[in-house]
Formats: C-alpha cells, sequence, structure tokens
C-alpha cells in the first residue's frame, strides 16, 4: 500500500466507528501533550540554569570564621626567629681590671744593679734549614713556614725545648 491509501484507509476506520467530536478531541489531545512537553524542556533548561548560578553563589558566598572553642586554646605557630638572644649579667667586683696613670708617679732608679753588655757588630751569620735541624742534635721537631719570611720552630717533645732552649 502507499501512503495517500494508507491515509485514506485509517480516514474511513475513524470516521465509521467514532463520535463526530472525536477528531477534534484527538487534535486537543495531540496539542496539549505536545504543549506539556515543551513546557517540560522550559523547566529543565530553567532548573539547570538556576543549579548552576546556586552553586556559583555557594562557593562564592564569604564564610563566617570558625568559633574558638574556650575549651581549647587557639594554637600559634610563628616563624622561627631570625636572631639569637644573648643574655648577659655583670661581672663580680673582685673580676674587674682597672688602671692608674704612671705620670703621677715617681720613679727612681739606681745605677748599682744594672749590668751594661756591650755587643759588637757582624757577631752572627745566617744559617739555613738544614744547619738548624744539625743544631738540635737529632731531638725530634719540625720547622713550620707561618708566611712568606717566618718559621716557627716546633718540638715533638716539650722537654727538649727546654733542654736545648733554656726555657
Amino acid at each position: 500500500m502507499t501512503r495517500p491509501e494508507q491515509k485514506k484507509l485509517l480516514d474511513d476506520v475513524l470516521a465509521e466507528s467514532s463520535p463526530p467530536d472525536f477528531r477534534a478531541a484527538l487534535l486537543a489531545g495531540t496539542l496539549r501533550q505536545a504543549r506539556r512537553r515543551r513546557q517540560w524542556r522550559q523547566a529543565r533548561s530553567a532548573a539547570g540554569a538556576l543549579v548552576v548560578l546556586l552553586l556559583a553563589g555557594i562557593l562564592t558566598w564569604p564564610r563566617p570564621a570558625e568559633k574558638i572553642s574556650a575549651s581549647k586554646p587557639p594554637v600559634k605557630t610563628g616563624a622561627p626567629k631570625s636572631y639569637r638572644l644573648v643574655e648577659t649579667q655583670p661581672l663580680p667586683a673582685g673580676a674587674t681590671i682597672s688602671t692608674r696613670n704612671f705620670a703621677a708617679l715617681k720613679m727612681v732608679s739606681t745605677a748599682t744593679g744594672a749590668v751594661e753588655i756591650a755587643t759588637r757588630a757582624g757577631g752572627y751569620h745566617l744559617i739555613n734549614d738544614e744547619q738548624l735541624l744539625a743544631l738540635l742534635g737529632g731531638s725530634p721537631a719540625a720547622l713550620i713556614r707561618t708566611g712568606p719570611d717566618s718559621e716557627e720552630l716546633v718540638f715533638a717533645n716539650p722537654e727538649d725545648r727546654r733542654r736545648l732552649l733554656g726555657n
């Protein structure tokens, strides 16, 4: 069957068994269903927009500060200090040292206790490091350079220093 024939058959079937106002009632019911569907779609889109606005409002609404309980004191956390506090106290009076002006004192010296020593020029000569270590007589010692023109003689045994140098 072709499309126009189906339509004609449907019209015939409906026309015979249906009351005369059935066609108008069927059209009104179809239009009412179409309106409901349109209203439902509009309500869904409006509800979606309302939910989006409500969520945006909840996320941006300022929250009140938390209430501080009287039973639990607030915990204070600060940055580490960038300094160290040093506490001092004064020295006892017996630990202080004072000076006196020597210009006010009169000093008198006598020449009876003084000994005069005369030296002659050129009475010494320079020796090198090997000659210095040879003078120690085999005592363990080291010659340490402390600068470009300075050295220090260090003895392994302190008694060797006293024996050789006399101090």
